[in-house]
């Protein structure tokens, strides 16, 4: 086969354009950080990308549900610990007004205090979470008690509050506001106040407290089943952060260029390139036209 001149340029031309195209492909790789830049580079990891990137924002999504549900359960474990505290103290006073040794003074006073915590009380069962009750079931928007009119109001809406946190795994951040926070509760508050500011006898007084004692068992029978669901989601929260780390590596293990490697393959791709524009410029030897200039 007769080989010319012409043939030489373009194979030559040829080349030089691929090598360029491996030069370019590299250096877009260091410069990125990334084995491909568009799906045609390399369909097989561009599709395995996408499935590993959707598994990783499936992961992600289950980690923000997670600090919504923390969010909500942690408030409301504080807002219960502050309500046993307050029942405790309410005890205590009604445990020293029930001894028959105070005068109507006195009483009145412990009246008073008892108003009070009645009062914080009320306000920690109104406590808010970016807006929303949390202790009127699934009734978020609606204040839950008001003990300031003739009548109390309190919350009636039991309904569950759930968030998924994982495949199949759903959890009640919400606690059960008519056992914790109950019509009865802030009833017999109200009628230990009167009592006192009336000068009730002492077995009337000591009358209030295995009621509190009853309320304050339901408040920590409560805080007990919290207990378990926040042990529950802190077990789930570890293993998503365990996936998420592997899901990242794999997903890093599958995208993210070597950089070692495409340095390397960057210097020889430079080496091949000047030996082949050394080559090109013996092929391309001068021909007639250039004596004619």
């Amino acid at each position: 086969m007769r080989v010319t001149q012409s043939m030489l340029t373009t194979d030559f031309l040829r080349n030089i354009s691929n090598s360029y195209e491996r030069l370019a492909k590299y250096q877009n790789q260091l410069s990125t950080g990334k084995k491909i830049t568009k799906p045609s580079d390399d369909p097989v990891v561009a599709m395995m990308g996408m499935k590993y990137r959707t598994d990783l924002t499936h992961i992600q999504q289950f980690q923000r549900n997670i600090t919504t549900a923390n969010k909500w359960m942690s408030t409301t474990e504080d807002s219960l610990s502050e309500a046993t505290s307050v029942l405790q103290k309410i005890n205590e006073l009604t445990v020293q007004a029930s001894n028959g040794t105070y005068d109507s003074t006195q009483l009145n006073d412990i009246s008073q205090q008892i108003g009070q915590l009645n009062t914080q009380m009320a306000a920690v069962a109104n406590t808010q979470v970016a807006g929303n009750y949390i202790f009127n079931g699934t009734d978020t928007k609606t204040k839950p008690v008001d003990i300031t009119g003739a009548t109390i109001q309190t919350s009636t809406n039991a309904k569950a509050i759930k968030v998924k946190v994982n495949d199949g795994v759903e959890v009640q951040v919400n606690t059960d506001p008519t056992t914790v926070f109950s019509n009865s509760l802030f009833q017999d508050l109200k009628d230990l106040k009167n009592s006192l500011q009336s000068g009730a006898s002492s077995s009337v007084i000591g009358s209030y407290i295995p009621k509190i004692k009853n309320h304050l068992d339901e408040m920590l029978t409560a805080r007990a089943s919290l207990g378990a669901r926040v042990n529950r989601v802190t077990m789930v929260k570890n293993r998503l952060d365990s996936q998420n780390t592997i899901a990242t590596q794999i997903l890093s293990d599958n995208e993210d260029a070597d950089v070692e490697k495409v340095i390397m393959n960057l210097k020889t791709q430079e080496s091949v390139q000047r030996a082949a524009l050394s080559a090109g410029a013996q092929i391309m030897q001068p021909t007639l036209i250039d004596f004619l200039k």
